[in-house]
């Protein structure tokens, strides 16, 4: 601990923990060079303390620049992509998101620094609880979790300004289309077998509109696979 005298007050300096130290690093080393320089995600994934979020024998990964396992088939986007989806979204405190897949609530708790309410659906159970539990741990007033099937969405809660899917997908349901507003965005990663692309799409009228954001890589969730043909 550092004590230091400054204009007649005492002024404590605590040293940074490892996890902060890393924290610093991730913004610098994995989201300021993917071109993500808005003030308020920078602010948000800074503050957001990752480690919490995942599996306790994973903390020490937690700030890795790769996709992190939760459980099988599902997983942490690695920094650089969430980042990246969060600036082509462009979130507004004043709007509402839909959070598809929050896992253990970390993607939740860095979109409630964004929006003004996060809506986060969770279908594993295990995982749901413990993402409410910790969310409300960390002081995260504005976001709720819901448990149920992802393909399914929150439509009682909805339309929403923002849709993001916390995981590859190959179609993007019909219901979850219908819970996009008007002029609401949505950012999916859309997997061609190993290989993947984040699409941006936006709601003019009855239609969405997709834009081209960048490459990516993540597991298919489930509700989310191409139907498999029929073959003789």
């Amino acid at each position: 601990m550092q004590f230091l005298l400054q204009t007649s007050k005492l002024v404590i300096s605590l040293p940074m923990s490892h996890f902060d130290t890393r924290r610093t690093m991730m913004v610098d080393t994995q989201v300021r060079p993917s071109d993500v320089t808005k003030f308020p995600i920078i602010h948000a994934m800074q503050a957001v303390p990752r480690e919490v979020y995942v599996p306790d024998d994973k903390r020490e990964a937690a700030y890795l620049g790769d996709n992190l396992d939760l459980v099988p088939g599902r997983v942490i986007l690695e920094p650089r992509t969430f980042a990246k989806m969060l600036d082509a979204l462009d979130i507004g405190p004043e709007e509402m998101v839909l959070d598809l897949g929050c896992g253990l609530g970390y993607s939740a708790a860095v979109l409630a620094q964004l929006a003004d309410t996060v809506v986060a659906v969770e279908e594993d159970e295990a995982m749901a609880g413990e993402a409410e539990t910790t969310l409300a741990r960390e002081g995260v007033m504005n976001a709720v979790v819901l448990t149920g099937p992802l393909a399914e969405g929150a439509a009682k809660h909805g339309p929403y300004d923002v849709i993001i899917v916390e995981g590859g997908i190959e179609v993007l349901p019909e219901a979850i289309e219908a819970q996009l507003k008007d002029g609401g965005r949505i950012a999916v990663l859309v997997m061609d077998g190993a290989l993947g692309t984040v699409k941006i799409g936006q709601r003019v009228g009855d239609r969405l509109v997709w834009r081209w954001g960048f490459n990516a890589a993540a597991p298919v969730l489930k509700g989310f696979e191409k139907e498999a043909a029929f073959a003789l």
